[in-house]
């Protein structure tokens, strides 16, 4: 099965909409704050994309592993949507064989937990409804690397993130078609469709994640992203999309859903991706990696460019709002000593959507500290640091995400 995309399609959708609305910026201060702390070089010595994604842009990314696939700060563009050919990868098993997809409308789904169970293949999920979202997926553990105990794993800088748009059934409509949560469900679980290695405990390994059933308002199975079918690699023929939380529980080749009383007792819900303070182990009494915070992040001019030509600069990136909208983004040249605000480019996707910015400035010759501040609809703003952790989850601090700039 040929899974490559239309490139040429990818990238209108990524073309956004809209002029710049400048705000002029004059009397810049020097740095004089704390360097944040910052994370190895990106990509130093580039790695060739793994065959089973042989068909994405091998210049826009960063491989670490062959699961481990990071979008460059440079690929981000002022774009509304993320390019399929550009979107981060991050598996926590080997996928199942690309056969899958071959007849994408016989995938079969079982659903637990209501009142009438029953296994619905996607070609019957597509006529029970359809919405269409566009949403932040974030890996988890985005911006591990710029945590200062350095915690196990991929040391992620900005680049496992992207905004897409999902189109599928909304879960609400998928349980209320079966009679609707029998009592006492607290959550949803779902199980993902990977093949399983031999001889060890299934629970060690398995994709099977819980989130609160309150999610169940928002929840999609989705057969397109981008207003294509599911990539293989990025969960297709069917994936569970949650809105406004972290990748990991966005449940790839989704198999078996069930509204449960109790959280999965799988490793990777017990035991993993726990908010557990340094020198401890991830446990169930910890908090659940489920929910993103407000964040934002530059990325022009970005810290590894070399030098900046002095004059008038469109400084730009985007900012989230992670369960609500982002309402205004506030730029710091100064390492946040002052703040001006932005002006968002592009069109208002949503509330789980991220939003481009920008802010010109005309810069004079000298070193800079930039770093940006989101504030969501509600008034929660984006957190100056974030909690170091174990795992070295929601890394969503503004102080980590900023960086130097010389400026000639």
């Amino acid at each position: 099965m040929n899974n490559h995309p239309d490139l040429a399609r990818r990238r209108l959708l990524a073309t956004g909409s809209g002029a710049l609305a400048v705000a002029g910026l004059t009397g810049v201060s020097r740095v004089t704050a704390q360097t944040p702390q910052t994370a190895p070089a990106a990509g130093a010595s580039q790695k060739p994309l793994p065959p089973y994604i042989a068909w994405k842009d091998a210049d826009a990314l960063i491989v670490h592993t062959p699961t481990t696939v990071e979008t460059k700060r440079t690929a981000f563009g002022t774009g509304a949507i993320t390019p399929a050919e550009r979107l981060y990868i991050r598996n926590n098993i080997a996928a199942p064989d690309v056969s899958i997809v071959a007849n994408r409308d016989a995938w079969q789904l079982s659903v637990e937990g209501v009142r009438q169970p029953r296994t619905l293949s996607v070609a019957e999920l597509k006529t029970l409804g359809l919405e269409t979202v566009a949403m932040v997926l974030q890996c988890s553990g985005n911006g591990r690397g710029y945590f200062p105990s350095k915690p196990n794993g991929t040391k992620w800088q900005v680049g496992a993130a992207g905004n897409l748009i999902w189109s599928g059934v909304p879960l609400r409509a998928v349980v209320e078609s079966l009679g609707g949560p029998t009592a006492g469900m607290r959550f949803i679980t779902s199980t993902g469709g990977e093949a399983l290695p031999a001889g060890i405990d299934p629970k060690t390994v398995i994709v099977e994640r819980s989130v609160p059933i309150t999610a169940l308002g928002d929840a999609l199975l989705a057969w397109e992203m981008n207003g294509e079918p599911v990539p293989h690699a990025h969960g297709g023929p069917l994936r569970l999309i949650v809105p406004g939380y972290s990748g990991v529980n966005h449940i790839k080749y989704i198999k078996r859903l069930a509204l449960t009383h109790d959280e999965t007792d799988a490793a990777i819900q017990a035991t993993r991706y726990r908010l557990a303070p340094l020198g401890t182990k991830e446990n169930p009494s910890q908090p659940a990696v489920w929910e993103m915070d407000p964040k934002s992040w530059i990325n022009y001019p970005a810290p590894d460019a070399g030098p900046v030509k002095r004059g008038w600069v469109q400084i730009h990136g985007v900012a989230m709002g992670g369960t609500q909208a982002p309402r205004k983004v506030d730029v710091s040249l100064d390492g946040g000593q002052t703040w001006r605000e932005a002006s968002f480019i592009g069109p208002n996707m949503g509330r789980y959507a991220w939003r481009s910015f920008v802010l010109q400035a005309d810069l004079k010759p000298g070193a800079y500290m930039m770093a940006s501040r989101v504030t969501d609809s509600q008034g929660r703003v984006q957190v100056e640091t974030s909690m170091d952790n174990t795992g070295g989850y929601l890394n969503s601090g503004w102080r980590a995400h900023a960086f130097a700039v010389n400026v000639a």
